[in-house]
């Protein structure tokens, strides 16, 4: 049996065909290069994005989509908290935004709980 046709990009489906130079999806009709999906992967990599699929960059104000229990704290972090001017770090685990949250100080979040303002 041959290779199997790459996923889209766009929407994950199997069902893919070449069309000249072009790989194309039948399902949502997005066109891509094969050599540009790599080069892409490469990149994607070093984005840290949100809880939507947003990229996060440095000095961005994002929303808490969920409550936070705080160590040491009897209060959390309620949903719909705004944090202004985060600053992305490489995570030590899974922590990878340093802020400070009003009411709390600083701490870090993990950006699967966050989404951009």
């Amino acid at each position: 049996m041959t290779d199997a046709a790459p996923t889209c990009p766009e929407c994950s489906s199997e069902h893919t065909y070449e069309m000249g130079p072009l790989l194309v999806c039948s399902m949502c009709a997005h066109e891509w290069s094969p050599e540009a999906v790599a080069s892409d992967a490469v990149e994607l990599d070093d984005v840290i994005r949100d809880a939507v699929g947003n990229v996060l960059t440095d000095g961005d104000t994002v929303t808490v989509i969920k409550d936070l229990k705080v160590k040491g704290s009897s209060t959390s972090i309620k949903v719909g908290t705004k944090v202004r001017n985060i600053r992305l770090v490489d995570g030590v685990g899974d922590h990878d935004i340093d802020c400070k949250v009003d009411g709390f100080g600083p701490m870090q979040l993990k950006s699967s709980v966050v989404k951009k303002a």
